[in-house]
């Protein structure tokens, strides 16, 4: 079983890619869509009891906050996959001045998120790392390198 954890600053590309990649199989889990730590846990919860596979699309800036998601799903015998996506801060806050309605999150978002972003590292439980660029508006997935 797998659960892939996306880790990136807002307005980086995560939810596009999850649409374009992991849309047909694997469950969408969202701080953006469920507003709730506690209906998010439940729906972690849910997948895990009933063996689903899962994407975390939330900017998990922190190792602290990966480790929410990598510990329990680990304990479940899922292989967590992390996607890092490596973006600069300007090219967020362009994308995200871009965005109508709901979807524009406050430039302080971006900023914020940026200061607290740590790159993920195996050590933290991953099977598996990716870094995920954008060129072109087409993503890049490449494999996971150290110092980048």
């Amino acid at each position: 079983m797998q659960a892939v954890i996306f880790i990136g600053l807002p307005a980086s590309g995560k939810s596009s890619f999850y649409k374009s990649r992991f849309f047909a199989t694997h469950v969408h889990i969202s701080l953006d869509l469920l507003k709730t730590r506690h209906r998010e846990r439940l729906f972690l919860e849910t997948c895990l009891e009933t063996d689903q596979r899962f994407v975390i699309d939330n900017t998990n800036p922190a190792a602290s906050d990966r480790a929410r998601y990598i510990e329990p799903a680990r304990n479940a015998g899922y292989a967590v996959v992390g996607f890092y996506f490596a973006s600069k801060v300007e090219d967020c806050l362009r994308r995200n001045a871009e965005r109508t309605g709901r979807e524009r999150v406050p430039d302080v978002a971006i900023l914020s998120a940026a200061q607290r972003l740590e790159r993920p590292s195996p050590a933290e439980g991953f099977a598996a790392l990716y870094h995920v660029s954008m060129q072109d508006g087409q993503f890049l997935v490449g494999e996971w390198e150290d110092e980048v």
